[in-house]
């Protein structure tokens, strides 16, 4: 079985590729198959996600590419964009992942959160397609394929910030 413990360069050329749907992608410890078919495990640093187009390097010195396979989700479409903010901000009160697209919002698919985004007078379809949502103000930056960036110190100078402002003399 391969194993896996490392990200690759993001200009290194891949050999192998690695199609997960997003929930697999953010788990750091599991037992997958490459495209190949061939075995392979995943020890990454805990808290890591993955994002299609990530490289990783094998123990063996092979790289893959990660690539986000295709989910049943759901997409509210809509020109007015605070009928896209409304809906976003609906779906993140119930901490429902979700990505933004020029003109869209899409989630995996629920039929109750679509008919609550329907509700809201927003077109609701059901797609195919590969999902990136977004990681959220503290993590990475999500849908741009980047490396994961430790918690701890994207939000240190955000904390400090809020503290200086808040506790000024």
């Amino acid at each position: 079985m391969l194993l896996i413990e490392q990200r690759a360069d993001a200009d290194a050329k891949s050999t192998e590729q690695l199609q997960l749907h997003f929930e697999i992608r953010s788990k750091s410890r599991l037992r997958a198959r490459l495209v190949s078919g061939e075995e392979c495990g995943l020890f990454l640093p805990r808290g890591s996600v993955l994002r299609g187009g990530d490289k990783l390097l094998g123990s063996d010195g092979r790289v893959i590419e990660v690539l986000a396979a295709p989910e049943l989700l759901m997409e509210a479409a809509s020109e007015v964009p605070l009928e896209l903010a409304r809906a976003a901000y609906h779906l993140g009160n119930r901490h429902v992942a979700v990505e933004l697209l020029p003109g869209s919002v899409r989630f995996v698919r629920d039929h109750v959160l679509g008919e609550m985004l329907r509700g809201l007078g927003l077109p609701v379809s059901e797609i195919e397609a590969p999902f990136e949502p977004e990681a959220g103000a503290y993590g990475e930056h999500g849908g741009q394929g980047g490396h994961a960036h430790g918690a701890e110190s994207d939000a240190a100078p955000v904390r400090a910030k809020i503290h200086d402002h808040f506790h000024r003399p």
